[in-house]
């Protein structure tokens, strides 16, 4: 499970012209699920991001978690984050899941997420979305369940 997680002063998900989700301070998660993921890479996943330490404290240093600074979570369904781009010029994605197994392992997360208290908004999985995106900083990472990066 891959995810790119922004810190953002707001975010806003829509669909056919319709806003379906929308935050304020908090982060954006860009949310790509592998064919071989499990719930233990949700659970793990999950943890990191919630608990990631990059909101600034009083002294402008990054020590503070979304649960921290009572943040919102917006979460949206991304599978090409599992375009391999290494051979050739278009991207493979034939290690990303589809299909109901991917909404599946999408809506548990989404769920977990939901169980720790938080604001969470999502966008519509498998949908054509527009994203809107103000970051803050901006601070962008980069996470991944199986950690090869």
């Amino acid at each position: 499970m891959r995810a790119v997680v922004q810190r953002v002063k707001e975010s806003s998900v829509t669909v056919d012209g319709k806003v379906v989700g929308s935050i304020a301070k908090g982060l954006n998660v860009l949310l790509g699920i592998a064919k071989e993921d499990k719930e233990e890479d949700i659970i793990y996943l999950k943890d990191k991001i919630i608990n990631l330490r990059i909101f600034e404290d009083l002294q402008g240093k990054m020590n503070l978690s979304l649960k921290d600074v009572e943040g919102e979570l917006i979460i949206i369904s991304q599978f090409t984050l599992y375009g391999d781009c290494r051979k050739g010029r278009r991207p493979n994605f034939m290690d990303a899941l589809g299909g109901e197994d991917a909404e599946k392992l999408y809506d548990s997360f989404v769920q977990h997420c939901k169980e720790e208290g938080l604001k969470v908004e999502t966008g519509v999985f498998g949908a054509e979305m527009d994203v809107m995106i103000v970051n803050d900083g901006p601070v962008t990472v980069l996470l991944e369940s199986k950690k090869t990066f």
